[in-house]
């Protein structure tokens, strides 16, 4: 296909968020009668899930303890259950599971989930969570729990599969998607909106810019010459001034290489996606060394697309990421793209920790390509929100595979319709101090 001169929007990545804004946005265009699907573009450089959407471990939760991520969430499980076979979704529900520490976070989430809607199941106690564990997993035995709250709706879906199944139906509504095209530059008129994207294979005019390009926003960010440090608005009034705009996490993430089947519960039923948290002390089950006497916490799923056991473990920042990270952080010469040996001693000793059927079987890690680089904003959360007149920013790269919903609500928001879902995730809230409150889990995105 070739290049066209000039598009009214164009979207760059074909990932979760820019294939759903594409499919959503020509049916919106459609249904409202102001357009179709043909006046939409989808360039990416690499290919469709080329990037962090084609490596993500798929989980679909709406465990947060933030209220606004929490119904943003929620919005988005409904597009997955919408339909569960093009999404290639797995609708087995999600449990937190977690200790004393983080006891009143959760009880706050289990009531706000019961206040909209979400069902949910939470159990407080020590005795009874290890009761009610053992009713599902008859090996359970992790120490340190004092809550589980188990959603009954959520899951996981297949990475690459979800993508292909977003891709058709937004080329089903007339959606242009063109691979192997990188973005090199934008061109602005006088005011400041951009006129046109300039890329390797020519430069296309258009009417609006839709960026969802995952942990490469901030690639798109320099160019639109926005701000790399911002001042935000704390908590107690005061103003932090020069606050880094992006931050680099790597995200560990890995896959036991057992059959998936292993992890069926006691009816013989595939099981919920597990995350654990807790302050128990974590022992080694290769020595019995001490691994961590911190927080610490996991998840995992049996998942036959990763070909085991496929989960992961808390972060760990990348103060100065070096410039080709910065540039293309799932690129095969970054240098936190594989997962090292720390990561698969930690993940599968906690996995034994948990499970007893998990006991001795750190022989049988797989030792691949997973996890990856996320480009985070000032607080951790999303920013969606339009800057230089026309450029739509959909700035996420770790929230963003289960978000499918985002592109939802993206579409109504071009078209005039307005997101109140959106809302709380707008760039002005860091200078005004309407920021997400944090909880007490170790991971750094809830």
């Amino acid at each position: 296909m070739a290049i066209p001169s000039h598009v009214k929007y164009l979207i760059i990545g074909a990932g979760i968020h820019g294939l759903s804004s594409a499919y959503h946005l020509a049916k919106n265009l459609r249904e409202r009668g102001k357009g179709s699907g043909k006046d939409i573009l989808v360039v990416d450089k690499g290919g469709i899930a080329s990037g962090a959407s084609g490596i993500a471990c798929g989980v679909v939760r709406n465990n947060y303890f933030q209220p606004a991520m929490r119904r943003l969430m929620a919005h988005s499980v409904s597009i997955w259950e919408s339909d569960p076979e093009a999404y290639s979704y797995h609708p087995v529900g999600y449990m937190q599971i977690s200790p004393e520490v983080m006891h009143k976070d959760v009880a706050q989430i289990a009531k706000e989930q019961k206040e909209i809607g979400y069902e949910s199941v939470f159990i407080e106690g020590e005795a009874d969570s290890m009761t009610y564990m053992k009713g599902l997993l008859d090996d359970w035995q992790a120490k340190g729990i004092t809550s589980v709250l188990h959603e009954k709706r959520g899951g996981y879906a297949n990475n690459r599969a979800s993508m292909y199944g977003l891709a058709k139906k937004a080329e089903s509504e007339g959606v242009r998607i063109l691979t192997g095209v990188k973005v090199t530059g934008m061109q602005r008129d006088n005011g400041g909106a951009v006129k046109a994207v300039e890329t390797d294979r020519g430069t296309i005019a258009c009417d609006q810019v839709i960026v969802g390009v995952g942990p490469w926003v901030k690639h798109i960010w320099d160019m639109l010459e926005l701000p790399n440090a911002i001042n935000i608005k704390g908590r107690d009034g005061r103003t932090h001034e020069n606050v880094p705009m992006w931050a680099y996490w790597s995200l560990q993430e890995g896959t036991l290489g057992v059959d998936p089947k292993l992890q069926r519960t006691n009816d013989g039923k595939m099981p919920p996606v597990i995350h654990v948290d807790t302050d128990a002390t974590l022992y080694s089950d290769v020595d019995g060394s001490v691994v961590t006497d911190r927080l610490w916490g996991i998840y995992y799923k049996p998942d036959f697309n990763f070909g085991g056991i496929q989960g992961g473990a808390m972060p760990y920042k990348i103060e100065t990421p070096p410039d080709e990270v910065a540039v293309d952080p799932y690129g095969p010469d970054s240098p936190d793209f594989i997962v090292g040996d720390d990561f698969a001693h930690m993940w599968c000793s906690a996995l034994a920790f948990c499970q007893k059927r998990f006991e001795g079987q750190i022989k049988v890690y797989k030792k691949e390509p997973s996890g990856g680089i996320g480009c985070f904003t000032a607080d951790s959360f999303p920013v969606f929100d339009r800057f230089c007149e026309n450029a739509y920013i959909i700035a996420d790269s770790n929230h963003g595979y289960k978000m499918i919903g985002v592109g939802k609500l993206v579409a109504d928001d071009i078209v005039g319709a307005g997101s109140e879902l959106l809302e709380p995730f707008r760039f002005s809230r860091f200078a005004e101090g309407r920021l997400h409150p944090t909880s007490n889990s170790p991971f750094p995105w809830s």
